[in-house]
Parts: structure tokens; sequence; C-alpha cells
């Protein structure tokens, strides 16, 4: 147990590697792999952008009806958090984290507590009305877990939303193009340093979410996929803006991605990851390369009330991608493709 004068301390003591700033807390060899520092908080809201833009200006998909207790696990910067508290002046939200990172600004209904994911949650059972995780790919040892405590703490007939991207493109891992080889090695690199002889916290997260969340005891499951462009290559509108701020999210966030794991746990020297990083935002920002990664949204609730709530049918925008053509430059049948997208 820490008191409060030495959790403030562990709290607001960083490491320092390779330039940039690691948080301090709970520090150790299968520490959490992004930096904390003014140009990660500054990619943070690129992201936050992004699934604003996926989700329609909505900060979640759960069909919540006057949330009292909202909590908000790895908030990061918190802007999800606070959009909340503005949204719910009446609500009492908590956003926890390993750093102390977020807004001194924020709505008196907010407040943020420091505390690692991983370890066993304190608040009482039933005491939620909406608990929401996003973005915590390759930073949890064990989902189903997680997907139990949050199970435990919200109230019955309460919501549990969880948000995801894929560390996988639609790179073809079997080519020989330039393009489709560096989105493989960074995806192939990337998920093996989550590997147990690694951290242990699995990049595979995507594909397992609607399965912990049957596993934990959710009803009322559904679950969403969407993509992100890389890059405005679509030709709808939407997904044109989404690519926009995709290829940003790219560009801005490779290096917080990978430059911790490659080094810490690949062997890579700083210099080695630095001209990867140089290699890879070329291809990136080539615009005759058509990528986009899967992002998931998965919602259930917690059995208690009587009867079923009406789900709206899933929508994909990734029906709307496939029907215009999602390909790299080079590859086998992708002639034509440029003039597709963007007619």
């Amino acid at each position: 147990m820490y008191s409060d004068q030495s959790l403030a301390s562990s709290v607001n003591r960083y490491r320092y590697e390779n330039g940039r700033r690691y948080h301090g807390y709970r520090d150790g060899p299968h520490a959490y792999y992004a930096p904390n520092d003014d140009s990660y908080v500054n990619y943070e809201s690129i992201v936050h952008h992004l699934w604003l833009l996926t989700l329609e200006d909505k900060l979640f998909l759960a069909p919540l009806e006057n949330p009292q207790m909202v909590l908000d696990i790895g908030t990061g910067v918190g802007l999800w958090a606070i959009d909340m508290a503005d949204c719910f002046p009446g609500a009492e939200i908590i956003g926890t984290d390993l750093s102390s990172i977020q807004s001194t600004t924020a709505p008196p209904n907010i407040r943020f507590e420091y505390d690692d994911a991983n370890s066993e949650w304190t608040y009482p059972e039933n005491s939620f009305d909406f608990v929401h995780v996003r973005g915590l790919t390759g930073c949890i040892r064990d989902w189903l877990a997680l997907y139990q405590q949050a199970y435990k703490t919200l109230k019955p007939g309460a919501w549990f939303q969880h948000g995801e991207f894929s560390i996988t493109t639609n790179a073809d891992p079997k080519s020989d193009v330039h393009a489709d080889k560096m989105y493989t090695k960074f995806s192939t690199l990337t998920m093996s340093c989550g590997e147990e002889e690694h951290t242990g916290m699995t990049f595979y997260t995507v594909e397992r979410m609607r399965g912990y969340m049957e596993d934990a005891g959710f009803t009322n499951i559904v679950e969403k996929k969407f993509i992100w462009p890389i890059g405005p290559w679509p030709k709808d509108p939407h997904l044109k803006e989404m690519g926009r701020w995709g290829e940003r999210n790219w560009t801005d966030g490779i290096e917080n991605w990978v430059l911790a794991l490659y080094t810490r746990f690949l062997g890579w020297k700083y210099t080695e990851v630095q001209s990867f990083i140089t290699e890879f935002r070329k291809v990136i920002k080539d615009r005759k390369n058509h990528y986009y990664q899967t992002v998931c949204v998965v919602y259930g609730r917690k059995p208690g009330l009587e009867g079923k709530l009406g789900i709206e049918e899933n929508l994909s925008l990734e029906a709307t991608l496939k029907f215009e053509g999602g390909r790299s430059e080079g590859r086998e049948g992708d002639e034509g493709d440029e003039e597709k997208a963007g007619e």
C-alpha cells in the first residue's frame, strides 16, 4: 500500500530514456511502453479526434441513460473523461492512469486517480453505471481478468465498453512490395513484443474482445468494427477526412509505439529504431499507398434488470472501404485503384 505522500512521489518520478520521458510509477521490466512527455500528450489529441470521427461525435455507443458514476480505465491525458464530465455535469467521472499528465482545468465533477489497470481494483461492487476502456492494446497482462473486474464493479443493468485498434493492417505479408514489407515488419515485430518472453501483454486484442465479454458474463453484447484509413485516399468524404487524421496518427505515433519496445525487448539500438521510423514515415506519407487498420468497439451489459434493450444493427465502415478497394501500390490487380478511390 502507498501513503498519499509516497504515491505522489512515485507518480511524479519518471524514467528518461532515449530522449523521451516515461512513467516511473509501477516501473519495471514489463512497464507500459508509451512515453508520457509533452510530445505524447499532443499525440493523444489526434487519437481522441480519430475516435470522435469514427463514432460520429459520440463518446460511447452503449445505450446509457443518465449515468451517475463513470469509470475510465487508462484515461491518459483524460480527454474522453473530460468530455464525459462536460456532457454529464451531474455525474461523477473517475479517470485512472499510471501518469499524472491530465489537464489541471478539468470540470469539477471529474477526478483523476493514479493506479495500474493490471492491479486488483479497489472500487466497491455494483458501484458504476458505465466502465470505459480505450486504446490499451499491449498494456494488459490478463484481459479477461480486467473484464471480470469491470463486471464486478458495475451496477446490475450497467454497461461496459471497450474500444481498440489493431496493430495489423491490410498489408499483404507475402508481398515483395516495399510498402507491404514495411507495414508487415512493423506489425510482426510489435506483436512479438507482447509475447510472454517479452512484456507478456498481448497486442492480439481486437480479435478477442467479444470473447472476453462473453466469458466475463456480459449480455446484450454488441461488436462494431470500423476502419481507420492511413492517408486521404478513400473516395467517401468521411473516410477521406479520417484518412488525413489516420496518417497523422501513424506519422506522429510511430516513435511512441516502437522506441521503448524495440530497444528494451528486441535489442535494437536507438539509431536503428530512428532509421526504421524515418523509412516507415516515407511509406506512410506516400499517397499512392492504400492502407488501413481495423478498430473495434464492443459493449455489453451486466445482467440484473428485466427485459432486453433494443440494439441497433451492426453497421461497418469497412463495407464502404471494401467497395472502394484498399490496396497498396504495385500489388497485382491494383491497376486503376487510385481512380476508384478518387473519382
